[in-house]
């Protein structure tokens, strides 16, 4: 049997341009290059489309289950897979999703499975609903990106806002629920970055290094 890669993806406001599942459409469209790139050592299941994204429940649409549901939901899935999958991979599309996929997939490896897991991630991208993930979308579902609804949102570094978002989510550094600059965004951009995503986590799954975590480095 081939090799397992599962898309861990959100259901979350994206500002009032993009859809909710934009965090999964990203994961499964990374997913689905990354199968077709590595041939038939590879199969794809279908996504997980709920995550810990309790940063984005002041803005309507939202739906979190949270990060003790999420670990245990990845920690049965990856128990029940490894039954027939020699190895399993957890492809992320959501940064929120990381403390769960780091405690399950820590525990499947000490109990002796294959598994591991790492992010779709592109340098020097923006954080939420700008640039980046707006050029993607653009990109891959370009029917489903409400150009006229695109408003510009807080830029400052991620490490700037962090600790404000702690104590009140996104909604305490943006009102409109975006963090970075959609109005730059480009289907061709969208096409560079989904691009630079699939090679980085093509590279990551063909070295196979997980560190204590089970992250991919």
């Amino acid at each position: 049997m081939p090799a397992l890669i599962v898309p861990i993806g959100s259901t979350e406001q994206h500002g009032p341009h993009l859809p909710l599942d934009t965090d999964t459409r990203i994961a499964v469209a990374v997913a689905e290059n990354v199968a077709e790139r590595l041939s038939g050592d590879w199969s794809l299941a279908p996504a997980v489309g709920y995550g810990a994204s309790g940063e984005h429940e002041g803005f309507t649409g939202t739906v979190s289950i949270g990060t003790a549901a999420l670990e245990l939901l990845l920690l049965e899935f990856g128990r029940s897979a490894c039954n027939w999958a020699p190895r399993v991979l957890f492809l992320n599309g959501h940064g929120g999703n990381v403390q769960a996929l780091a405690g399950a997939v820590g525990l499947l490896r000490r109990e002796g499975r294959d598994v591991a897991w790492c992010s779709c991630t592109v340098h020097d991208g923006d954080a939420h609903a700008g640039h980046t993930e707006t050029s993607v979308l653009l990109h891959i579902s370009p029917e489903h990106v409400w150009l006229d609804q695109r408003v510009p949102g807080n830029s400052a570094p991620l490490s700037e806002l962090l600790p404000r978002m702690r104590d009140g989510g996104v909604s305490a550094v943006s009102p409109v629920g975006v963090l970075g600059d959609p109005m730059t965004a480009s289907a061709d951009d969208g096409e560079r970055l989904l691009a630079e995503m699939v090679d980085t986590a093509a590279r990551l799954i063909e070295a196979w290094a997980p560190d204590r975590r089970g992250m991919l480095t």
